[in-house]
C-alpha cells in the first residue's frame, strides 16, 4: 500500500502543476503620469503680494480614478483596458496647476489644500470632464474645470468660471492621447493664469 502511495505522487503533484499552468496570467497594467508641462517658466509680470491655495477638485466617481476614462459614443463612459493613470484625474490636475502657477512666478506665495496652510485666497473647483471623447473618429482629450476663487477668511465666493479645453490626440493609442492631456491641462493652467490675475487684483489683497 505504501509502495502504491508512493508511485501515485508525482503523478498527483504533475497533475498539481499542470492545473497552475491554466491560471490567467496577470494583466500588465501601464501606469502614465501627465507629461512635462511645455509652457514657457518665466514671470511676464511683478509677482502678486498674497497667498494663494489650490485645492484639489472635487469630481464624480467615474472621474476621481486612476482610470484613464473615455467616451467612445453618446453617453456611455469607460476607460482604457491596461492603462491607468499614476494618481486620480482630480490630483493630477490640481498638481499640473500647482506646478505651472509656480513656474509663471506671478503668485510666489502658493500652496496646495494638502499642506493645510493659511492663504489669502483660494481656488476650488469641480472637475466635470477629464476624458477621451469620440469625434468623427478622432480621439481628443477633454477637461471641464468649474472653478471658484473664495476670500479664505470670510469664505465669500469672489469670482467664478468654467474652463473647456479639448485637444486632438495624433493617433488613437494610449500614449499620443496622454500626450493630448498634457497639451490640454497647459492650455487650460495658461487660461487660468489670466483669469487669476484678473480676479486676485479685484478682490484689493494684491496690495505688499
Amino acid at each position: 500500500m505504501i509502495h502504491a502511495l508512493r508511485a501515485l505522487l508525482p503523478l498527483s503533484l504533475a497533475s498539481l502543476l499542470g492545473a497552475c499552468s491554466l491560471l490567467p496570467e496577470a494583466q500588465v497594467i501601464d501606469t502614465y503620469l501627465l507629461p512635462p508641462s511645455t509652457l514657457a517658466s518665466q514671470a511676464r509680470g511683478a509677482p502678486l503680494a498674497l497667498t494663494l491655495s489650490i485645492a484639489r477638485p472635487q469630481a464624480s466617481q467615474a472621474l476621481d480614478s486612476t482610470r484613464i476614462a473615455v467616451v467612445p459614443e453618446g453617453s456611455r463612459i469607460s476607460s482604457y483596458k491596461g492603462a491607468r493613470w499614476a494618481d486620480p484625474a482630480p490630483s493630477l490636475l490640481r498638481d499640473r496647476l500647482v506646478s505651472v502657477l509656480r513656474s509663471d512666478g506671478r503668485f510666489p506665495e502658493l500652496v496646495s489644500d494638502e499642506q493645510q496652510l493659511h492663504s489669502d485666497l483660494e481656488l476650488l473647483g469641480n472637475l466635470q470632464s477629464f476624458q477621451s471623447e469620440y469625434r468623427d473618429s478622432q480621439p481628443y482629450a477633454v477637461i471641464h474645470l468649474d472653478v471658484q476663487l473664495v476670500d479664505s477668511n470670510s469664505r465669500r465666493i469672489l469670482a467664478s468660471q468654467r474652463f473647456a479645453v479639448s485637444q486632438r490626440s495624433a493617433d488613437v493609442q494610449v500614449a499620443s492621447l496622454v500626450s493630448a492631456f498634457g497639451t490640454a491641462s497647459d492650455t487650460l493652467a495658461s487660461e487660468l493664469i489670466d483669469w487669476l490675475l484678473v480676479e486676485a487684483a479685484k478682490s484689493g489683497k494684491t496690495a505688499p
